[in-house]
């Protein structure tokens, strides 16, 4: 990929009555420590003609007043909380000119090539790093970066779509709910209910990568896995015989289940199971606006053996599925809340898989279906094309409405290079 970096600087909002930058400290809150510790990429491609990189500068630095969480950086209190402090450092931006036009370029599949078109996530200070990546054919490829700890996925899709109505020149039809403290209040008697510090958080921080890998064990491979809107509607009607109701998500998260332990060859009696993400906007209660800034997710975790999910119908799985997200309700989210408060000041290490991991006989699941992807426009239309991050650990998922067609699915998946084909062979397989 012939790439030239034109420019690489620091864009700070602009100066606004609506947020003043006065160093404003904002602790993580017990969800945000929770999630992922580093900077999570996707790449959006959008065909010409599009705005200028200034208008889309000069709306970026517009928004970042009403979200100005991304324009600060980490530090810690006077009582050692890790905190975001609102001081307006900036974002990075970085220009570059890419000699061949973006119809050469397309599609997109997962490799290693394309982390050239997002600024590098590791030893950042900047919270949130944009990289406009301009063809010879005026094409774009935004590529972003963006720490976890600041906000998910969900927040991170009204950030986009606020920039987006920025560079058009609209006002943000949606503002961000920044009130973290109010998300996150203990009970009086604070009071856990559940085994938290084993389940979203563990002991002991993992050794560095390079030590946990181990030389002789499979390379990961990056997977995208395409289903159409009817094969979609087709397992969906597979799934839900005999009356019962599971969501898009569900079904497709039970047939690669399925797919997947098929082609890993695991024995009979071996357990299974699912780490999958689960929004809590909508269970706490009262519930917490959809646009709330920030982390706010929980875990599930289905199980099955081997054998249950490999004899048994899609309607089982789908239904062990089902019942293990229910239980993550707002008796969990509070009891998950006042662990926070009872856990104050502890180094708490999140739970989630290291870099490089295999895991095998599990999956980690997330799901950004209900993000409006076909809905981004910056002046040019909707993105093209849609990359999440390269996935570094065996068994994760990312289920994506694909931009190929209305109600179809893009599901990005790493896979050991010892099950690829096997996985690819029966991926489509409605047995």
């Amino acid at each position: 990929m012939a790439l030239e970096i034109v420019n690489n600087t620091i864009l700070k909002p602009y100066p606004s009555s609506i947020n003043p930058h006065t160093n404003v400290t904002i602790p993580l809150t017990i969800f945000d420590r929770a999630a992922f510790d580093l900077h999570v990429s996707v790449l959006y491609a959008f065909r010409p003609p599009m705005p200028s990189n200034e208008a889309m500068m000069q709306g970026l630095a517009q928004v970042l007043n009403i979200y100005p969480h991304l324009a600060g950086r980490f530090t810690v209190d006077e009582q050692g909380r890790p905190c975001i402090l609102l001081n307006g450092a900036g974002v990075r931006i970085v220009d570059t000119r890419i000699g061949t036009t973006l119809a050469e370029s397309l599609p997109f599949e997962p490799s290693h090539e394309l982390t050239n078109l997002h600024p590098p996530i590791e030893g950042v200070e900047e919270l949130l790093q944009i990289q406009l990546n301009r063809y010879t054919c005026g094409g774009l490829v935004i590529g972003q970066t963006a720490h976890h700890r600041v906000a998910d996925g969900q927040s991170m899709s009204y950030f986009f779509a606020a920039w987006a109505r920025s560079v058009r020149g609209l006002d943000v039809e949606v503002l961000p709910y920044h009130n973290r403290a109010a998300v996150s209040i203990p009970r009086n008697l604070p009071m856990c209910e559940f085994n938290h510090r084993a389940i979203e958080f563990k002991e002991h921080k993992a050794p560095p990568v390079s030590a946990s890998i181990d030389p002789s064990s499979p390379s990961i491979v990056n997977l995208v896995i395409h289903y159409s809107a009817e094969f979609v509607a087709q397992l969906k009607k597979q799934v839900c015989q005999g009356g019962s109701r599971y969501s898009t998500f569900e079904c497709l998260l039970t047939h690669i289940w399925k797919k997947m332990t098929l082609a890993r060859r695991l024995g009979d009696d071996e357990m299974s199971q699912v780490r999958v993400a689960v929004n809590g906007r909508a269970r706490m209660k009262p519930a917490v606006p959809l646009e709330y800034f920030g982390n706010l997710v929980l875990w599930a975790y289905p199980r099955l053996t081997v054998k249950e999910l490999v004899s048994e119908n899609h309607a089982v799985v789908a239904k062990a599925i089902h019942d293990a997200v229910i239980r993550v309700d707002n008796t969990y989210f509070q009891s998950f809340i006042d662990f926070g408060e009872l856990s104050k000041g502890e180094g708490l290490v999140e739970s989630a898989a290291a870099m490089g991991n295999m895991l095998c006989p599990n999956l980690e699941v997330d799901s950004w279906l209900r993000f409006e992807f076909h809905e981004l426009d910056f002046g040019g239309g909707a993105p093209c094309a849609f990359l999440p991050s390269e996935l570094p650990v065996e068994g994760l998922l990312l289920f994506v409405p694909s931009y190929k067609q209305k109600g179809s699915i893009d599901v990005f998946i790493a896979v050991s290079e010892d099950h690829v084909d096997s996985f690819k062979r029966i991926a489509h397989s409605l047995d």
